[in-house]
């Protein structure tokens, strides 16, 4: 015998294996209808929980670390959301206007302390609560480099 025939002799045999498998299925359909629809709501069940379980290897996102912040103390600005060495934070007069400011003029890029390196040490001046959060906002005192003594509202997460 050779192999096509093997093959074409195994191909029938699985064939016939689901047509009576499928065969008794229906008829079980007709004889117990209970019995047939309950192994489906069974089977799709199982597969829901097959689906649902996440494995166990699950990772949690983690955010930066907030730290408590006190008046006075010293901390280094750092930006949470980014991963560029050279990113700035941004420092506003308001601390509201975080969200919303536009730094596409040049103008707004290039203003005096408005940019600051990270790194920069700075103290904490004042506290702001926002959005049912405690210590949002951070009011930070320039204490090294060319703007040194300036001022300016930052995310109390940039300020670590």
């Amino acid at each position: 015998m050779s192999n096509d025939e093997k093959t074409n002799e195994n191909l029938d045999a699985a064939k016939a294996t689901a047509t009576n498998i499928i065969s008794s299925f229906m008829a079980l359909k007709e004889n117990n209808p209970k019995v047939f629809f309950g192994s489906i709501a069974g089977m799709a069940v199982i597969l829901i929980l097959i689906m649902m379980s996440g494995g166990s290897n699950t990772k949690t996102v983690k955010g930066p670390d907030i730290q408590n912040l006190a008046v006075g103390q010293r901390y280094t600005l750092k930006s949470a959301n980014a991963y560029d060495k050279d990113a700035t934070v941004r420092l506003v007069s308001v601390p509201g206007a975080i969200a919303a400011y536009d730094d596409t003029e040049a103008a707004d890029r290039s203003g005096a302390c408005q940019h600051i390196i990270q790194g920069t040490p700075v103290s904490v001046v004042e506290l702001q609560d926002a959005y049912g959060k405690k210590n949002t906002y951070s009011k930070v005192q320039i204490e090294e480099g060319e703007c040194k003594g300036s001022s300016g509202w930052v995310l109390s997460v940039d300020v670590q």
